[in-house]
């Protein structure tokens, strides 16, 4: 089932970058956004077990949050998050070893409990910085795309890494408040 929902979320975003952008209201590239976005939404529904109220609050703080980051990522000065982009990347590559790391370890140990918090923790930290760097690279293509360059620009391209990093972000700090994270007023 993990395997099948990896290979529909690769193939639907596969499917959907991999076509021509088309000037438009409704074409087959927003089809295709649409259902990617769709099968996202269907491999994250078991979310919903953890309740209405956990699901709100994590919505409106990962709003405050993805507000906050593409606020400082568009009064930034030019180019300041763009160089980002490689340490960025070994963090990740960082996080996804924790990540595979903690499947195997458990958390009981000393071990487990420092790889599952820098899955966690550390993704958050990531992932809020990858949002800096990927909104600004966002802006700087729009600004900088050529009307007279032979590919058109495609906002639906650039836009798919934020999406997947708020997310990311969401899906974080939904964890963080399912284990009893922040302070919980009784």
């Amino acid at each position: 089932a993990i395997g099948g929902s990896l290979a529909a979320m690769i193939g639907t975003a596969y499917i959907c970058q991999s076509m021509p952008y088309q000037e438009g209201l409704l074409n087959t590239k927003h089809l295709a956004w649409l259902v990617h976005t769709g099968t996202i939404g269907f491999v994250l529904s078991p979310l919903m077990f953890m309740g209405g109220p956990l699901l709100m609050r994590a919505a409106a703080i990962t709003g405050g949050v993805v507000g906050g980051l593409s606020m400082i990522a568009a009064c930034a000065p030019s180019e300041k998050f763009l160089t980002w982009g490689g340490p960025l990347g070994l963090a990740l590559g960082g996080v996804c070893m924790a990540s595979i790391g903690s499947a195997f370890i458990p958390a009981t140990g000393m071990l487990g409990a420092g790889l599952y918090s820098i899955s966690l923790y550390g993704g958050l930290l990531v992932f809020g910085g990858l949002l800096l760097y990927d909104t600004q690279k966002l802006v700087k293509k729009a600004e900088t795309h050529s009307l007279y360059h032979p590919v058109k620009y495609d906002p639906i391209n650039e836009s798919i890494g934020v999406y997947m990093d708020i997310i990311n972000i969401f899906i974080r700090i939904a964890t963080i408040l399912a284990a009893g994270g922040g302070s919980r007023r009784r």
